[in-house]
């Protein structure tokens, strides 16, 4: 039998030679060291409830983003910090701007500002950093954070012949196309596809995701489509690591392997920016989406063809859709597959506050009748009037 069971890997990071790649000053260096060593495992979370230690994963996330934020300061801002007990008001202000030029997503420069705070916590400085709205305008900047899908990311919603793409990459790294069907067969993100051991990962007829998984939650996922997904596994099986039982390759750390794979995926287009339009997340969403549609037997919600189907059918595969994405809440499958309410109201036309008192006039004052002829609600309708008073054309 291809699929065994072992016991779950375990590595500790060695922080010293994570913070030399960066060539800091030998001060900054061992300060740095000596912060990370004492602390990057202390939880500071007040509403967490889980006794757990903080996951090896989320300790090499501080390192890396604390080290690259002092690198960046230091080889972009012209700061030149010499010990982590320089950082300032400025400089976190400098750090979170230039990300939101840079288009970063809110949700990544919010880890930043997390990190930064843990970096704050740890020096016994706690007010040092403050809340995202203090250092940016989120509105301007377009850093709005949304848990509702507004806009579908699978890959086949622009069209992309999924296989073909596969392919067409397997031709210059197998080992990137098999990690490629585990995330579309499986819904897994791209770290859980790494770090898959798939010659030991099935248990009684699903697929166990450890290694990688956000928050250290593991999961099972059920086996819906045995063909392809079998056929997935069997795939990603031929290039284990005899060392590490992972599909990432022995001459390579994680990291390294991570670096080749997204630069192969950019090369084929597959980027936030790049010619297809899609990132490799997005075949998570196409799983989700499918396994939504697997349960319920309708599309999703946030496809143009979706109409509304029985709420507890909706419900249930959306608690599939939760339990297969390896979150605790029902509602984080909104996030694949959006709502009803939301993709409705994105359906309907823009109104501007002078279109509200437009019709009102054209109604001859009556509001129902005028919130009816615009697709809103009498409270919508009251909110574009009052906006309009206050001179808002907009």
């Amino acid at each position: 039998m291809l699929f065994d069971q072992s016991h779950t890997m375990g590595y500790r990071i060695d922080y010293r030679a994570k913070i030399k790649r960066y060539g800091f000053p030998r001060q900054l260096e061992d300060e740095l060291l000596n912060l990370f060593e004492k602390n990057v495992d202390r939880i500071l979370s007040r509403s967490r409830r889980t006794l757990k230690k903080l996951s090896t994963k989320t300790q090499e996330w501080r390192l890396t983003y604390i080290c690259a934020m002092f690198h960046e300061l230091r080889s972009e801002g012209g700061f030149l910090i010499q010990s982590p007990w320089s950082l300032r008001h400025k400089h976190i202000s400098w750090l979170i701007q230039r990300s939101a030029e840079r288009g970063q997503a809110s949700g990544t420069i919010e880890n930043k500002l997390t990190y930064l705070r843990a970096l704050a916590e740890w020096m016994g400085k706690p007010n040092l950093v403050l809340t995202l709205e203090a250092y940016v305008d989120r509105q301007a900047a377009g850093l709005q954070r949304h848990y509702v899908a507004r806009e579908d990311r699978a890959w086949s919603a622009k069209g992309i012949d999924i296989a073909a793409v596969i392919a067409a990459i397997e031709k210059e790294e197998p080992i990137a196309a098999a990690q490629l069907r585990l995330m579309w067969r499986f819904g897994l993100r791209v770290e859980e596809a790494l770090k898959l051991r798939p010659a030991i990962a099935l248990r009684n007829g699903a697929l166990r995701v450890d290694e990688g998984s956000k928050g250290g939650r593991k999961r099972l996922v059920a086996i819906t489509h045995p063909v392809e997904q079998y056929a997935a596994l069997e795939a990603a099986a031929r290039f284990v690591n005899s060392r590490t039982g992972s599909t990432i390759p022995d001459a390579h750390s994680y990291d390294s392997w991570c670096d080749r794979l997204y630069n192969l995926l950019a090369k084929h287009g597959i980027a936030r920016a790049g010619e297809l339009g899609v990132t490799a997340h997005g075949l998570r969403h196409e799983y989700m989406q499918g396994l939504y549609a697997h349960v319920t037997g309708a599309p999703a919600p946030i496809k143009p063809d979706a109409r509304r189907i029985d709420p507890e059918v909706h419900r249930e595969g959306q608690r599939r859709v939760a339990e297969a994405a390896g979150h605790s809440r029902v509602t984080k499958a909104n996030a694949y597959l959006s709502t009803y309410a939301t993709q409705e109201a994105q359906r309907r036309p823009s109104v501007s506050p002078v279109d509200a008192a437009v019709m009102l006039v054209r109604s001859e004052g009556n509001k129902s009748k005028a919130a009816l002829a615009l697709g809103i609600s009498r409270r919508s309708l009251y909110r574009l009037l009052e906006r309009c008073d206050a001179g808002d054309q907009s």
